[in-house]
């Protein structure tokens, strides 16, 4: 399968957008990431791959604010809060969970409306969701319909959609092909490539490898919550390249 997207820009030398240093996350007392650092380019589509288990998921909830962390995280040169997931959305960092979030009993409108909650431009909110409508036109046939009852790949271009009305500068997404058809997945990661290629730098955690590799401009590798390499996609053409670095 190709994405088909055109060839990646070099952004490993842009500007930070986003840098942590010594993050470390846990839960209770179980640590799940250990003194992670890692550095985020404007503009830049960074895959984080690595076995379950990993940390992987972990890493986008502690750069959120929603684990206890230790460590830093800078978004654009300023501090971000801890513990505070409103005040790092606010800045302009959105997540999309793994498993997506959305309020299943209700419409795709209305998911899309909340994605842009605190929004009072009404002709920015217009412009928003007719480029969202626009990137996903399965949804603007179901505009009407509870997303609890769309297919997975439809509900993962709302929670996707939900993402972009609140007008992010930095894009988290957890596992975005998780549960979903070859041709889904492909069509979702196109958008994707798309997104980042406009401008939008974006932090993908993508359990299949061969895919986000074609997107991504660098690649952290994650085992045991720790990052054991960070690599160039162009250099790892097949998965025993991946897992003699997963093994060092």
């Amino acid at each position: 399968m190709s994405l088909a997207v055109a060839a990646k820009t070099d952004a490993s030398t842009a500007p930070a957008i986003l840098a942590a240093t010594g993050l470390s996350a846990r839960y209770g007392h179980i640590h799940a990431l250990h003194g992670v650092d890692l550095q985020i380019g404007e503009g830049e589509l960074v895959a984080v791959l690595g076995p379950n288990g990993a940390g992987k998921s972990t890493l986008l909830r502690a750069i959120m604010g929603l684990s206890a962390n230790d460590g830093e995280v800078r978004f654009r040169g300023e501090a971000l809060p801890r513990r505070d997931p409103v005040a790092v959305a606010s800045r302009g960092i959105v997540l999309v969970p793994e498993g997506r979030g959305l309020f299943s009993p209700m419409s795709v409108s209305d998911n899309l409306e909340l994605g842009a909650y605190r929004l009072g431009d009404k002709a920015e909110f217009k412009r928003r969701r007719e480029r969202v409508l626009a990137l996903f036109p399965r949804l603007k046939e179901r505009l009407g319909q509870v997303a609890g009852s769309m297919s997975g790949g439809e509900q993962q271009m709302l929670a996707i959609g939900r993402a972009l009305m609140a007008g992010p500068k930095l894009l988290l997404l957890d596992e975005p092909s998780l549960g979903l058809a070859p041709r889904v997945t492909e069509e979702i990661l196109e958008t994707l490539g798309l997104l980042n290629r406009e401008g939008l730098a974006i932090v993908l955690v993508e359990q299949k490898a061969p895919l986000a590799l074609e997107l991504a401009n660098r690649v952290y590798l994650l085992s045991l919550g720790r990052i054991v390499a960070e690599l160039d996609p162009r250099d790892i053409t097949s998965h025993d390249d991946l897992a003699r670095h997963y093994f060092a």
